[in-house]
């Protein structure tokens, strides 16, 4: 039998809390035998909403924390006070390794904050990422950093890029991921101050598969595998890549009923028009990971629904299966050792 992954799950976190938590929880365990999670927050709600399920109650476990973090709460202060919130609960519990990660839809402020204090980063990691798959028209790719360090330095955009291939490589299957560092055009002069500087180091690491630069109409056509940036870039390419996909879903689907004869058209294509648009479904890849902390931490989006709820607690799963921390932990240290 496979080693259990336990998963501390804010049940109280999102926009479609709890309802939407409790059932994702319950989807995943039917998937995923080897896995335990352990519903965080308000005890009384959450009983409720489990009482609509048949499940293995071996699988699940609820455990209590009254306070909620909302979303327009000051992160560090929200943190620091509501000590029996479901985010620092969930988050205690990865630092006490009551549990191997912890999901929340909840505010990305206090999740990114928790993450660092809470649960402390891997000695050596300067910043966390955060990482999110993205669909491509050759698979999908990990854009990172997507919303946690807006600021950031050239040594730490070498370490999302590590991290980054180590992720692409261990959890997606993706041999020698191809590493690119976005930018406004492919030739090396061109960029900011941060590219500038930072597109040479890239170029000596020799533990990564650079490609150089990645302007962002390139992206989507799985130009490289793991795309980098700091958090401010990251975070406008992941929200336009969201809603240009939403824009583009939904005229597709109106061109298709706007007449009889492409009514008909519709159902004939239906089957595979469907299974093209799953593709840019984006809780098809669950959630982003904090990478480079003491624990897995995972950002659902804030709408997120049971299916992507269900997908991120199984993603939590082969995260583990496969190590990523501890090759995290050894490509960190090994550039430590080379240094000094």
């Amino acid at each position: 039998m496979s080693e259990i992954t336990y998963i501390a799950l804010d049940a109280m976190g999102g926009d479609n809390a709890p309802i939407e938590m409790v059932k994702g929880a319950v989807d995943a365990i039917e998937k995923e035998p080897s896995m335990k999670v352990f519903l965080v927050g308000q005890e009384t709600v959450i009983e409720k909403e489990l009482a609509k399920y048949q499940y293995n109650k071996s699988q699940i476990e609820v455990v209590n924390a009254m306070e909620v973090i909302e979303t327009a709460e000051p992160p560090v202060n929200a943190i620091r006070k509501k000590k029996d919130s479901s985010i620092v609960v969930g988050m205690k519990m990865v630092k006490e390794g009551k549990a191997d990660a912890f999901v929340s839809a909840g505010s990305s402020g206090a999740i990114l904050v928790g993450g660092q204090v809470l649960v402390g980063r891997i000695k050596g990691v300067e910043r966390p990422p955060l990482a999110s798959l993205i669909p491509t028209e050759k698979g999908v790719s990990l854009l990172l950093d997507c919303g946690a360090n807006v600021d950031a330095r050239a040594s730490h955009l070498v370490q999302f890029a590590k991290m980054g291939s180590i992720y692409m490589e261990h959890v997606l299957g993706v041999q020698k991921p191809k590493v690119g560092i976005v930018n406004i055009g492919a030739e090396e002069e061109k960029g900011n101050a941060l590219v500038k500087e930072t597109f040479p180091l890239l170029k000596e690491q020799s533990d990564i598969n650079f490609v150089g630069s990645v302007e962002a109409r390139e992206i989507p056509h799985g130009q490289v595998d793991v795309v980098v940036c700091e958090a401010f870039s990251g975070n406008i390419i992941l929200k336009l890549y969201e809603g240009v996909g939403a824009v583009l879903i939904k005229k597709v689907k109106e061109g298709l009923m706007s007449t009889l004869r492409s009514k008909i058209g519709a159902l004939l294509i239906k089957p595979a028009l469907k299974a093209t648009l799953k593709t840019f479904d984006a809780s098809e890849y669950g959630g982003a990971p904090l990478l480079g902390l003491n624990g897995l931490v995972v950002k659902t989006h804030g709408s997120a629904k049971a299916k992507e709820v269900s997908n991120t607690l199984i993603q939590c799963v082969t995260f583990k299966r496969q190590k990523i921390n501890e090759k995290i932990k050894e490509c960190i240290q090994s550039d430590a050792v080379s240094a000094e």
